[in-house]
């Protein structure tokens, strides 16, 4: 079996006098797609620098097409980096852009017009080519964004929240241009929060909490192990539970899987069934107005691998009343 083309391995960083990274290790292989999960602040954004080559390890090594990106040249032209923010120059064309970002990626001048059309055609932008990218709209600027990196021909791409701000007909070209980079044998690495979007593009998750990997594989697998345990149970609460409420629901496993407290998820076996599920928490207190179970999908794995360990710890302890509702 041939090595992967990024490997990291023990990697540890610091960055201001504080460790944003712990042991992580992790490999991607060619054509493959990784997406990596995690809060804001978990250390996604530093991993992926890290692998651009844009900062250094601290403690490990980073490797891609097995040369350090932070310190060799090559390895950096493998690399294609799509940042979150429009890194283009608005008044210049389409093809302007692709062309001065050719140069700046060392293309040569012979080879920098083929480049252009190739970027042009991989994104399915060529309709757009002659005009400025400050006419474009949202969704066609981030295909150019991705366009962009695209020139040196790289056999990593690195994007970060590459649908951001995007309405559903632009995610889905930016989706066909990221399956024609895999079926080409591109290998992705895609830092997202979104869930559905990760389910569409990544044959592997990671998933990182407080700058360690707490969990990673092939998403089949994952979903698979986590469809065997229990089912996915959701609430959808009348009103965002107060603090006892919420308590009621933390120690039955629920976690809020929205910011407005309206919906909470779990992955957890209460021994309810939906009905008795909906009556012991309303008795309790919990304006639930519904419950709903399904077999588990990302978002459950994401709160199911994020759970913080001293809580399944004490709740794995801890005397259970009503088949986990207490």
């Amino acid at each position: 079996m041939s090595d992967p083309l990024v490997r990291l391995a023990g990697v540890g960083l610091d960055l201001g006098g504080r460790r944003v990274l712990e042991r992580v290790d992790l490999d991607l292989a060619g054509g493959e797609t990784l997406a990596l999960l995690g809060p804001n602040g978990a250390g996604k954004s530093s991993l992926m620098r890290l692998v651009a080559g844009r900062l250094g390890p601290t403690a490990g090594s980073v490797r891609v097409a097995g040369a350090d990106p932070y310190r060799e040249g090559g390895a950096r032209r493998a690399i294609g980096w799509v940042p979150q923010e429009i890194a283009l120059y608005p008044r210049l064309t389409v093809s302007e852009n692709l062309g001065i970002f050719g140069q700046l990626a060392g293309v040569p001048r012979r080879d920098r017009t083929a480049a252009v059309e190739a970027a042009l055609a991989m994104a399915d932008i060529a309709d757009v080519a002659r005009r400025p990218v400050g006419h474009l709209s949202g969704g066609y600027r981030r295909r150019v964004n991705i366009a962009a990196s695209l020139m040196n021909r790289p056999r990593l791409v690195l994007l970060d929240e590459p649908t951001s701000g995007v309405d559903l007909a632009a995610r889905t070209a930016i989706h066909r241009v990221l399956d024609r980079l895999k079926a080409a044998g591109t290998a992705i690495l895609i830092a997202t929060h979104d869930f559905a979007e990760a389910e569409r593009l990544a044959s592997r998750v990671a998933f990182l909490a407080q700058g360690r990997i707490v969990r990673e594989g092939p998403l089949t697998d994952l979903l698979t192990q986590l469809r065997a345990g229990a089912p996915e149970r959701e609430l959808s609460l009348a009103v965002p539970a107060d603090s006892a409420g919420e308590a009621v629901l933390r120690r039955a496993g629920f976690a809020p899987a929205e910011a407005d407290g309206l919906t909470w998820r779990s992955v957890e076996r209460s021994g309810l069934d939906g009905a008795a599920l909906l009556g012991a928490l309303r008795a309790q207190g919990v304006p639930v107005a519904e419950v709903r179970v399904r077999a588990p999908r990302l978002e459950a794995l994401y709160l199911d691998a994020l759970r913080p360990r001293e809580v399944a710890e004490s709740d794995a302890s801890a005397p259970r009343r009503l088949g986990g509702v207490r």
